[in-house]
Parts: C-alpha cells; sequence; structure tokens
C-alpha cells in the first residue's frame, strides 16, 4: 500500500514504517558523529522507549556508550491492512539497527502502569540482563489505572483557580485565535496527579530494587518540562505542574534512598520540541514555533536526540558532573531559557497573527517535525513507493 499522512486534530493516524525506520537512522548518526561516550551506562532500561525523549535515549545509549536496552511502551501493531503506529516502527527500526551492532535490544508492549508488565520486565532483566544501572522514566499518557485500587484516572490540561485565555496556534487551519480553559475540578488536578506524577515511577522503583535488578549505583532519570511563563497557566502552574510538582518530589525521595547504594535519581528539564504530547497542549504550538525560529536563527536549536546527547555527554556521563539548579533539577532547557531568546520570543509573541505566521514563525518547520514523528517527509524515503505495512521485531 502507498501510504500518506492522515492528519486528525493534532495526532497522525498513520505511520510511514521506511519513514520511521530513516528517522532512527538519521538520530543514531547524531549520536555517532560525536564520537563514544565514556563511563555511560551499559544495560538500560526505558520506560516509554518508542517515541520523543524516551526513544532518543535509548538510541543514546546504545549508539553512545554501546548499552543493551530493554524499551517499555505501549503501541499498536498493522492489522487489516492499517500502518502500524509510529511507536512501533520505531523500535522495530531500532532493534533491527542494535542488532547490527551486536547489542541486545528487547522490547515489551503492554501497559507499563500494571505489576503485571512490571514484573515481566523484572524476569526479562534477570534472565537476560542481570541488573540494569540506568532506568530512564518518560511515559507520557492520558490515563492510568491504579494496579492497587483498578480505578482509572484522566489527566486533563486545565489551568488551575481560574480561567485561561491565550493566543493559540490551531495546526490544522493555520489560524491563529485565541483559546479559553475552564479551571480545572480538585478531582481533574488529583487525576492528573496520579496518571502524570511520580506515583508510578517510585512504583517501578520499588518493585525493580526488592527483585534485586537494580545495580550498585544504579541511576535513575525522569524528563519534565518548566517552559516560558506564558504557557505557565495551562502548563506549569495548571494540572500538569501540578503532575510534574509530585514527580520533583518523587525525585527527591528516590535519590535519598539510591545513595545507600551510590545510585541517584533526578530530573531532567528538557527543552519544547514537537512531541505527540507537546501538541496537544494549549498555546505550546505556538510559542514552539516562534522558539524554533529563533532558536535557529542562534545555532541553538536541538530537537530530542541533541538533547539527551548533551544530557549524557555534558551532565550525566563522560566524566562530567550534574549542574543542580536551586530545586534540584539538571536545566537541559538552559539554552532555551536563555535571556536573550527569551525575549525574543515575547517580542515576536503579540504580533503573530494569523496572516504573519510564515513571516514571524518557523511554522514550516513545526509541521516538518510534527511529520517526521510519523515517518513522513524523511529524505531518501520514497513516499510513492507500494510498502507492505507489516513489519516485526527481529528474531
Amino acid at each position: 500500500m502507498i501510504i500518506k499522512p492522515r492528519i486528525r486534530g493534532f495526532v497522525c493516524i498513520t505511520a510511514h514504517p521506511e519513514g520511521c525506520a530513516q528517522h532512527v537512522r538519521d538520530q543514531i548518526a547524531v549520536v555517532r558523529k560525536n564520537g563514544p561516550i565514556k563511563d555511560g551506562p551499559k544495560k538500560v532500561l526505558v520506560l516509554g522507549a518508542s517515541t520523543g525523549y524516551g526513544l532518543s535515549t535509548r538510541i543514546v545509549s546504545a549508539f553512545g556508550a554501546g548499552a543493551d536496552t530493554l524499551g517499555v511502551f505501549f503501541e499498536r501493531p498493522a492489522s487489516n491492512g492499517k500502518p502500524a503506529s509510529a511507536g512501533w516502527y520505531n523500535s522495530v527500526a531500532f532493534e533491527e539497527e542494535a542488532k547490527k551492532e551486536g547489542l541486545y535490544a528487547k522490547s515489551i508492549n503492554g501497559d507499563a502502569f500494571s505489576d503485571d508488565l512490571k514484573q515481566q520486565a523484572i524476569e526479562t532483566i534477570k534472565q537476560d540482563l542481570g541488573q540494569v544501572d540506568l532506568v530512564i522514566y518518560s511515559l507520557a499518557a492520558p490515563r492510568r489505572t491504579d494496579p492497587v485500587t483498578g480505578e482509572t484516572y484522566r489527566s486533563t490540561l486545565k489551568p488551575i483557580g481560574k480561567p485561561f485565555t491565550a493566543n493559540n496556534l490551531d495546526t490544522d487551519k493555520k489560524q491563529i485565535q485565541p483559546v479559553s480553559i475552564e479551571p480545572a475540578t480538585e478531582e481533574e488536578i488529583s487525576g492528573t496527579v496520579k496518571v502524570m506524577g511520580g506515583e508510578d515511577w517510585e512504583r517501578w522503583m520499588t518493585q525493580l530494587e526488592a527483585a534485586g535488578v537494580l545495580a550498585e549505583g544504579c541511576t535513575t532519570i525522569a524528563y519534565d518540562y518548566i517552559g516560558p511563563e506564558v504557557t505557565w497557566p495551562v502548563y506549569h502552574e495548571g494540572t500538569i505542574g501540578a503532575a510534574k510538582q509530585h514527580l520533583r518530589d518523587t525525585a527527591a525521595r528516590l535519590d535519598a534512598n539510591l545513595k545507600v547504594n551510590r545510585g541517584r535519581a533526578f530530573i531532567s528539564v528538557n527543552k519544547a520540541v514537537v512531541t505527540q504530547a507537546s501538541s496537544a497542549i494549549p498555546v505550546v504550538p505556538l510559542y514552539i514555533s516562534i522558539l524554533f525560529k529563533v532558536m535557529k536563527e542562534k545555532g541553538l536549536h536541538e530537537d530530542t536526540i541533541e538533547q539527551i546527547d548533551r544530557l549524557f555527554r555534558t551532565q550525566a556521563y563522560n566524566d562530567a558532573a550534574l549542574d543542580f539548579d536551586d530545586e534540584g533539577r539538571v536545566r537541559m532547557d538552559d539554552w532555551e531559557m536563555r535571556d536573550d531568546i527569551q525575549a525574543a520570543v515575547r517580542e515576536v509573541w503579540p504580533q503573530v497573527k494569523t496572516e504573519t505566521i510564515d513571516e514571524l514563525t518557523d511554522f514550516a518547520g513545526y509541521q516538518e517535525n510534527f511529520l517526521r514523528l510519523f515517518g513522513f517527509g524523511l529524505e531518501g524515503v520514497d513516499y510513492e513507493a507500494d510498502v507492505d505495512p507489516e513489519r516485526e521485531f527481529p528474531a
């Protein structure tokens, strides 16, 4: 079949297997160009390994540090002639490339919030890896079922305390329109914390430790985002912000526990990039479109692979030392949040109208990044060719 992008709202419902594979290879090339990472991790568990920052972390671990990796995710295989999800194709391609290098790479597809899957991961680690020395928590999901109570919670993107109104970029219509969002209820706030906070991260680490599969000196990292003040009402100070605060509190507890065996837990605050999750957040697509233009003009633009590669080389490994902010977080958004970058964004923000989107923002770059997430727009891929949507993981 010939696969073309089909976009509904902020999601592309098709993905291209050859394009996703090329996207993985392109990221591998970035890491290889920078050379080996000294004293990097050797056995890595990535929770949320199929797209975005999680996929890039798996790539940096494997092709920068030579690590064996176990990836956990929830993705859809091809069925009834319909393409698989991008994350499925990404993960198949990653395993194929890793095994060419003689690296162990295995994936578990299922509900990472469930205790059954945690036990499956633990048994796989025991059998294949013995122990892991790095655990990455990069899960993003709209809902989570509590394995203890069986209750399902849902996350929301809403402000807290008062309504929020701001200009928003409708990426479908390519229009600037005001968006108004009513404040979250207490139930919505608590539900978002249950889904996006640190409870599941802590549950993973507790069960991994109890099973004896955490190596001495093990590191665990969760990814975070803060962003500029213009997005704070709906993000940093909204329901997601409440969940992220819970995540940070969890990091402090995990760090204190891991230090007993010379381990560490920390939050990495990463820069704004186009991901399936960020595309759904009101105001953020407009901000990212402006930010991309500013950062590209200053030669500071990074995508997920450059961010994680820099995290490993300048902070977590490679004879580097962690540089924490006042709240104990590693700030990989340091270039994004530079005063000159943010001043330029603030200057442009009120000027952007529907008629000036192309002139004042890098909306074209935003769209290109969005389509690449699903395997479209990659150089070297024949999108007019007939392709089989079925892709299986290598034996």
